[in-house]
């Protein structure tokens, strides 16, 4: 497998964190998972949007861009590729979502003053899931301030990462994922890492896993 720098994206509650950690370990690769956990602001976003939106996504900006920043510039020896469950871009879409107007603008600035600083992935795996699979994982999943996501927030993040694969990007690969279990069922991410050690010339694919 010649990519050196894969991210897995998708929706929340898709699976990006359990596939980007099978595919580090099954390649023996630096592992770059997001750090939410240590966010303060977002289970205060999830009751009071309008308040903690612009912090929650400036707080997210700025700890993506320094944990990736020092991943991806810092070489390892023993572990030359790097798998990580977000994509840097990440921010600017859900930016969009949730900010008012002028304060989107002012987020875009700073987007764009840090981006060219980051090297994009060689390859994107976007993990597709519809809505009731994704209320499923997160009730299954079980963080508490996550519960009550509606179905309405899902589906604008769902668009707004749809209208981000129409535009010329960077290597992409799409999985649907509702009849998917990596985890669970072996021959389906033998599926996913047969085609990746093919190292097939393409833009964008869509992988039927079965």
């Amino acid at each position: 497998m010649d990519y050196r720098y894969i991210a897995v994206e998708g929706n929340i509650g898709a699976g990006k964190t359990t596939l980007a950690k099978m595919l580090a370990e099954h390649y023996n690769a630096r592992i770059v998972l997001e750090e939410f956990a240590d966010n303060t602001f977002l289970p205060k976003f999830y009751q009071e949007p309008e308040r903690y939106a612009f912090p929650l996504e400036l707080s997210f900006l700025a700890d993506r861009y320094k944990q990736l920043k020092e991943m991806i510039t810092t070489p390892d020896l023993f572990q030359e590729k790097i798998i990580a469950d977000y994509i840097f871009i990440k921010s600017k879409l859900f930016a969009r979502i949730n900010l008012k107007d002028e304060e989107y603008e002012l987020f875009q600035n700073l987007f764009n003053i840090i981006d060219p600083n980051l090297a994009a992935p060689d390859l994107l795996i976007y993990l597709h899931a519809p809505i009731s699979s994704l209320q499923r994982n997160i009730h299954n999943r079980g963080r508490d301030y996550e519960q009550q996501i509606p179905d309405e927030y899902l589906e604008k993040v769902q668009n707004v990462y749809q209208t981000y694969l129409k535009q010329d990007i960077s290597k992409t690969l799409i999985i649907d994922i509702s009849k998917v279990d990596f985890l669970r069922n072996p021959d389906q991410f033998a599926q996913l890492t047969t085609f990746l050690d093919k190292n097939y010339d393409f833009k964008s694919h869509y992988l039927a896993i079965e």
